[in-house]
């Protein structure tokens, strides 16, 4: 007697039917990757300092909390060095992240620890109480600016390994230059503006202030009256440029591209939808996230002008 030919024909369905679905799932995965990198880049938030081989990209969040850092920095009259210190600091203990939780009672951008003296769980939280501590430490060490980063930041943190700040040394300073404002248009963020709530002047006006002192309180306001808003166009903030006392040549504008390199910075979070300084201009939502040259007249002059999300 033959071979029983009837339960080939089934399993060979079966193998071609586990086939056809294998071949579908691949087929669906390249097109995933394919659309993933065409226009998923352009389609999440990022922001970028630097370029060819030493570019550094990071989040929306972190940009946010990194121009913190560098405003309560400067605003202290202190070094750009002292910004960079600080920014790899924060990198090595937080990712730049305002986390709640890490090794016991460590909290926050500096990972500093209720328990030992750096106030309350509620202040560490805060950003801007934060980086003021952590300067407050740093303007205690003697020298520090000469010192090796690694060296400076440890007087600070004592940490258990002070050799892991030396990684992020290099990120750090390409950070504190632009955020300090000594590379002018030096930060790059894409943001969505159709995304969110309208922005609040109110609160950028109190951001403003709690980062840089009351000089960056807006001189202006246009778009409505005391609400900051109305039918008749978008609210534009105008930041008045003026630098710390005893800063050197060329302050005026390396404060004004802090200012707006901080506005860029937060856009995510402030719900910013266009900075202005000089004759560059910098928008949320354009794909590269980048300063363009406007044409005619300088956009921002002598003070630099954030537009708000409607």
């Amino acid at each position: 007697m033959g071979p029983v030919s009837e339960p080939i024909r089934p399993a060979r369905r079966g193998r071609l039917a586990r086939s056809a679905v294998a071949f579908a799932v691949l087929i669906g995965l390249a097109s995933y990757v394919g659309l993933h990198q065409t226009t998923g880049s352009r389609g999440t938030p990022r922001c970028a300092v630097g370029g060819g081989d030493h570019r550094y990209e990071f989040t929306p969040e972190q940009a946010s909390n990194a121009a913190t850092v560098s405003a309560v920095g400067t605003t202290r009259g202190l070094p750009e060095r002292a910004v960079t210190i600080a920014l790899a600091t924060a990198l090595q203990e937080s990712a730049l992240r305002n986390i709640g939780h890490g090794d016991r009672d460590s909290l926050g951008l500096f990972q500093q620890r209720p328990s030992m003296g750096w106030g309350t769980p509620a202040q560490i939280m805060d950003p801007v109480y934060a980086a003021g501590r952590f300067y407050e430490g740093l303007e205690k060490v003697p020298g520090y600016s000469r010192l090796p980063l690694t060296v400076a930041a440890q007087k600070v943190q004592k940490s258990g390994f002070p050799q892991a700040y030396a990684k992020h040394e290099p990120d750090a300073a390409l950070l504190a230059a632009a955020l300090t404002g000594r590379t002018p248009a030096g930060l790059s963020c894409t943001a969505d503006p159709a995304k969110g709530r309208p922005g609040d002047p109110r609160r950028v006006r109190a951001e403003l202030i709690r980062a840089f002192g009351e000089r960056a309180a807006p001189t202006a306001l246009s778009g409505g009256p005391s609400a900051g808003r109305s039918a008749t166009g978008p609210t534009v903030l105008v930041v008045p440029v003026r630098p710390v006392a005893g800063a050197g040549p060329g302050a005026d504008e390396r404060r004004g591209w802090e200012l707006a390199q901080w506005a860029v910075a937060r856009a995510e979070v402030l719900r910013i939808a266009e900075v202005s300084y000089r004759d560059r201009v910098w928008r949320a939502g354009e794909a590269l996230g980048g300063w363009s040259k406007t044409s005619g007249a300088p956009a921002g002059g002598d003070s630099v002008r954030v537009r708000l999300a409607e």
